[in-house]
């Protein structure tokens, strides 16, 4: 069916650019958030498809927007805005979304290509910069002391896990790692970008369309939150957390 010029244009904006970065809208009661990028692929960049993905996300509010992404072979990314643990857990219906997204062929953690990001706002770590860097220094310091059970969390191959989320490299304090990855060297296709001014994101993990998979991964991201918060001293956080 052709469409008018007007019409066209309407139909191409359920598929944002890879930039489009709207004013975020928080979700729920509390001072951390956790935005995420869902990566899907195979399925097509297909602005039918986009569109009913959000009609389901979307009913009440504008919960996710979706966009391009040149990594993605014939897909595109979902993207939450910033929503608390509970409202993803208990107000966001991810379980229809996701089970959608497979009818319509998609695939994520079946794919080369697919990563799950999630994101996390800087200023619920601190009041200050000095707050912040020393929460995110002990999140560095358990990434990399805990490399090998993050690593099989992840479901990531080692391939893609050093091509779009490699680690810094463990050392005695994790300031010392802060300070590596404050040098940028490797971009933000690493464990833990930090090259976002209002957050951090992991970009540990594969993507998935399973429910109960996606949903454990942001708990895991807040168990570390949790652990590294109230370790008194985070250079010895020992290995029966993975117990």
């Amino acid at each position: 069916m052709p469409y008018c010029e007007r019409c066209f244009d309407e139909f191409e904006d359920e598929i944002e650019e890879y930039g489009y970065k709207p004013t975020p809208i928080f979700y729920g009661n509390g001072k951390r958030y956790f935005g995420v990028e869902l990566e899907v692929d195979e399925g097509g960049k297909d602005n039918d498809n986009a569109a009913s993905l959000k009609s389901i996300a979307n009913v009440h509010e504008e919960n996710i927007y979706i966009k391009s992404d040149g990594s993605l072979e014939d897909g595109f990314e979902i993207v939450s805005h910033p929503m608390t643990l509970e409202y993803h857990t208990e107000k966001m219906n991810w379980k229809e979304i996701l089970q959608e997204a497979v009818s319509m062929g998609y695939r994520s953690h079946q794919t080369s290509t697919c990563g799950l990001h999630v994101h996390v706002n800087r200023n619920a770590f601190g009041d200050n910069q000095t707050e912040q860097e020393d929460v995110i220094s002990r999140i560095l310091f358990f990434v990399e002391k805990h490399w090998n059970e993050l690593f099989t969390f992840s479901r990531r191959s080692s391939y893609n896990m050093s091509r779009w989320s490699a680690r810094f490299g463990f050392e005695k304090t994790g300031k010392q790692i802060l300070e590596k990855a404050k040098s940028g060297c490797n971009g933000r296709y690493v464990a833990v970008n930090l090259n976002n001014y209002h957050t951090i994101e992991f970009r540990l993990f594969r993507g998935t369309l399973k429910y109960n998979t996606f949903i454990a991964t942001l708990q895991m991201v807040n168990h570390i939150r949790i652990y590294v918060e109230t370790a008194e001293k985070p250079e010895e956080m020992d290995e029966a957390y993975f117990v």
